[in-house]
């Protein structure tokens, strides 16, 4: 059994003072250490420094692991310029080395996560994922609109998937990422819904990322136009932006961006009980604009996306750009909102047990260190983002990593 002490604790949106948790791969009560050391006289007592804040453990819905080691080589600025730079650059981009994937998962276990969402293009961080120490939901991404190829992208898809199904456990989550309507065939979106509904797991897609994909999609005109005929000799879209919605009607999917998405669109998400990732710095550095968040009813998570599209999958300094980003929120009703949108909600989306510190669940936590004593309790969830970097303290099912 371990105690953990801190100045203050994030329970139910509040900051809770002069209480300890105690946990072994569980939280098992949260009182003051004294009366915690009655119940449990053996337990180790971890303390920690002054003005710290014990928060559950942090969850990035969304990050590429393979893109890890392409900093300077793509364009920047606008999404179609960027994708060709991906694609002109096929040799290098999908052969990240097993070293530049450990970094990206330690950088974001020093910054507090816990658990991420990892999509997955072509298996190669599988591995890596299977040991890091996080918890892990492996979205295995099925891509490719060119009528010929159907079958043997999805024998690809097949093979990978059932490869990490191998991997299975409390900590390693297999499931099924569709790429995005502009980019995988029809046929291929159908049968990988089917898989996740078949084997029940979970499902995420990209969707209306940028202004020329929604062009793209609705139009069969714009950027996309000219891309397509270079590079796949394509001249239509794979789907209509209406039939790939449609095609996730009965299946709650964690679309990811939806920056382009009218009023109209993410009120039916969320109808449909659909969920929304937000990468702000990755919405920026490719031109895509800012998501409405304002306008969003369905259960939100702010995710780092991938260092192609990143400099950092820092979650803090995400949530720093997301501070900034959406100047007509109040600021800190914003902030905690922002708490929320990488702990308690993305566990919920994921259907995970942890994301709230409470009896029962799984001691996932993560301390913060603000660098003065907070001037009042409301004011911690601001400070924690505007004036933290990293996690003094990171625990994965009770056990210390950081």
């Amino acid at each position: 059994m371990n105690i953990l002490e801190a100045d203050y604790i994030y329970i139910d949106g509040e900051y809770i003072t002069h209480k300890a948790i105690a946990f072994d791969d569980k939280i098992k009560t949260i009182d003051t250490k004294e009366k915690l050391l009655e119940l449990y006289p053996n337990a180790s007592v971890h303390h920690t420094p002054p003005n710290s804040i014990i928060y559950p453990g942090f969850i990035n819905t969304h990050v590429h692991l393979e893109f890890s080691s392409n900093q300077t080589t793509l364009s920047y600025g606008s999404f179609v310029p960027w994708l060709g730079s991906v694609m002109a650059n096929t040799s290098k981009t999908s052969s990240c080395s097993s070293n530049a994937m450990q970094e990206a998962c330690k950088e974001m276990l020093t910054s507090g996560i816990t658990t991420f969402g990892a999509v997955s293009s072509h298996g190669i961080d599988l591995e890596v994922c299977t040991q890091t120490p996080q918890r892990v939901v492996y979205f295995n991404e099925i891509i490719g609109s060119n009528d010929n190829m159907v079958e043997a992208n999805y024998d690809s898809f097949e093979q990978r998937i059932k490869m990490s199904q191998k991997y299975t456990s409390d900590i390693f989550i297999p499931a099924v990422a569709v790429h995005s309507a502009y980019s995988t065939h029809k046929i291929l979106v159908e049968k990988a819904i089917s898989y996740a509904k078949e084997n029940q797991l979970l499902l995420s897609a990209h969707l209306l990322e940028s202004h020329s994909e929604r062009e793209w999609l609705t139009t069969a005109s714009g950027e996309f136009c000219e891309f397509y005929k270079k590079f796949l000799g394509v001249e239509k879209p794979a789907n209509t932006l209406d039939e790939f919605i449609k095609a996730f009607d009965d299946t709650a999917t964690h679309f990811v961006h939806c920056v382009q998405a009218t009023k109209e669109e993410l009120d039916m998400l969320a109808a449909k009980g659909h969920s929304i990732a937000h990468c702000p710095r990755s919405n920026r550095m490719l031109g895509c604009g800012r998501l409405s968040i304002e306008n969003i009813k369905a259960p939100l998570s702010i995710a780092t996306d991938g260092l192609s599209s990143n400099w950092s999958l820092n979650i803090i300094g995400e949530l720093r750009a997301a501070l900034m980003m959406h100047y007509d929120i109040p600021l800190h009703e914003l902030s905690m909102q922002l708490i929320n949108n990488i702990t308690s909600i993305p566990a919920k989306i994921f259907g995970l047990n942890c994301g709230m510190i409470a009896p029962g669940k799984l001691a996932d936590l993560c301390v913060i260190t603000l660098p003065d004593k907070p001037s009042s309790l409301k004011e911690i969830a601001l400070w924690t983002i505007l004036h933290t970097h990293k996690a003094t303290k990171v625990y994965i099912g009770g056990k210390q990593y950081v």
